[in-house]
């Protein structure tokens, strides 16, 4: 049984797939598996959720800035410019954390 679900979930692009080089340290069952699967691709998705928010911050900053009739809200733009630098470090922070985390607790390096 282990086999055969380790040929089907066998990745075809290793590109594609960030824990190709991994090996489970004990074997699990397939509803682990598959939970841990979740686990990584919804910190995929919060990381995107993090950039989207960086990228509309910078719209706005962008906006502020260049409203040349309301000089007194520049002040405004600068600091959603910074909040929008501050959103995308700790956006790839807590995804390195927690990708590093799931490689530590559940996979080994491969000795391939």
């Amino acid at each position: 049984m282990q086999e055969r679900l380790k040929k089907i979930l066998k990745p075809k692009n290793k590109v594609l797939n960030p824990t190709y080089n991994f090996k489970l340290k004990e074997e699990i069952i397939l509803r682990d598996y598959l939970a841990l699967e979740r686990t990584r691709l919804a910190n995929e998705r919060t990381l995107l959720s993090y950039i989207r928010s960086s990228i509309y911050l910078l719209l706005g900053a962008v906006t502020f800035l260049q409203l040349d009739s309301f000089d007194t809200i520049h002040w405004f733009g600068y600091l959603t410019l910074v909040l929008s630098g501050v959103f995308a470090i700790i956006g790839f922070v807590r995804y390195y954390r927690l990708k590093l985390r799931l490689e530590r607790e559940y996979f080994s390096k491969s000795k391939e």
